[in-house]
């Protein structure tokens, strides 16, 4: 019988490689049933406003409905609610085990229920928990050892996320800066390999491209990278206040205790269900509302306002439902959507007119991204990933420069540290006297 030491070569690289095609096909076919949920969703909306009477209660029943049976499918599989990341994160420095697969039905089903209903929700959150519980399991089935069954689980993460966005760099770069700060020979190569496997089998299911289909874009001019620099101050600023309105409202809902989970989530859900069946792009992950703002389809800037504080406050209320979801893809709606406002505000201020807001908002998702998670270099490259806008990387240099390093001086604590950091705090054992 070979035993785990005799693994530890080259064999964990062909896991690796099988395991990411499973994570591409399960992540893909979570892509595809999110597109099929979305379609039903918004054929419901329109039913809702061909009825008679008070038909805004169809959507606000079917979301809350939607936030309720997620949330109880969370309860019923620990570390089932919310993104996961911060437990790939808690696994990789040794606070917990890594967890079963029976994870991945319970984030599947109750992703797929909590994203198609409305809830302001990313996708990723549950691609990368499924990646790494495929990579963990891939590892115990080939015997591998302990060390490696992790580098599994965190490599696969990644792989995860790339699927998510059909961004493989920003996938490799997200383990290597978030998840483990480390940059490790074996590490990058397990990533490298479960990251091409992954993204190359969900293009059999969504086909290849960018996520978003923007304009050509001109060469920014170079007087306005000062405006860059200051715009990413700003968004520091604003990645700051998310962060803290993120761990606000879950130690609010914390704090309601004769409400039980269940019905707390299906209150959020009706709330996030009225913003919806008012306007379909105040709700849901916020592709929408990026791929409207990117292909050069600006509201008006009191739309854009109001849109920008809604989304703001939606965002962790539907995170605060406890259902699976992650928190990224709203972050980089909420980007775009502030740099799109700022420029609309400052036009008249800028250096020799400026080339649109298109260049703005996706420096906005760039620079959100880096100043909540705190990974500058990950949101630059899964932002270029999204949209092949190649052209504005010196801007983005710029708008995630200072928007990390504000955020950092104020002493904002990483939204994904804060969130494991709460985790550990909830599932620490009891003491004992």
């Amino acid at each position: 019988m070979i035993g785990p030491r005799a693994r530890r070569g080259p064999a964990v690289y062909l896991v690796a490689a099988v395991a990411g095609c499973l994570v591409g096909l399960v992540g893909g076919g979570f892509r595809w049933c999110l597109v099929r949920a979305e379609e039903l969703r918004g054929s419901l909306l329109g039913a809702s406003e061909q009825l008679a009477g008070p038909g805004w209660l169809l959507p606000v029943l079917c979301t809350a409905t939607g936030a309720a049976v997620a949330c109880a499918i969370a309860q019923r599989v620990p570390l089932a609610a919310g993104s996961g990341i911060q437990d790939v994160e808690a696994v990789w420095r040794h606070e917990r085990e890594p967890q079963p697969l029976r994870l991945l039905p319970a984030k599947f089903a109750g992703g797929l229920i909590a994203l198609g209903s409305g809830l302001v929700l990313g996708r990723e959150g549950p691609t990368v928990h499924m990646g790494a519980a495929i990579g963990a399991e891939a590892g115990r089935r080939a015997r591998m050892d302990p060390r490696d069954i992790t580098l599994l689980h965190t490599s696969l993460a990644g792989a995860g996320l790339a699927v998510a966005f059909t961004a493989p760099l920003g996938g490799v770069l997200f383990v290597c800066e978030e998840v483990t700060e480390v940059v490790r020979a074996r590490l990058v190569l397990l990533t490298l390999i479960g990251t091409a496997t992954a993204v190359g089998c969900s293009q059999l299911l969504l086909g290849d491209g960018p996520v978003f289909r923007i304009p050509a874009l001109p060469d920014p001019q170079i007087a306005l990278l000062p405006v860059f620099l200051l715009f990413g101050a700003a968004t520091g600023v604003l990645g700051a206040a998310y962060n803290r309105l993120v761990v606000g409202v879950l130690a609010f809902c914390d704090r309601v205790t004769r409400v039980g989970p269940v019905a707390r989530a299906a209150v959020i859900g009706a709330v996030v269900g009225l913003l919806l069946g008012i306007d379909p792009l105040l709700a849901g992950g916020g592709d929408q509302v990026s791929g409207r703002l990117l292909s050069g389809d600006i509201p008006l800037v009191p739309v854009l306002a109001v849109y920008l504080v809604l989304r703001f406050v939606a965002g962790p209320l539907s995170y605060a439902a406890g259902t699976p979801g992650g928190l990224f893809a709203p972050l980089l709606a909420l980007g775009a959507l502030w740099g799109a406002l700022v420029h609309g505000l400052a036009l008249p201020f800028l250096p020799g007119g400026s080339s649109g807001a298109v260049p703005f908002a996706i420096a906005g998702m760039a620079a959100m991204f880096a100043a909540s998670v705190r990974a500058p270099v990950t949101g630059l490259v899964l932002t270029v990933e999204m949209t092949g806008a190649t052209s504005l990387l010196v801007p983005l240099l710029a708008a995630c420069f200072a928007a990390t390093l504000t955020a950092d001086r104020m002493g904002s604590v990483p939204i994904y540290d804060s969130l494991r950091l709460r985790s550990a705090k909830w599932n620490r054992p009891p003491e004992t006297s």
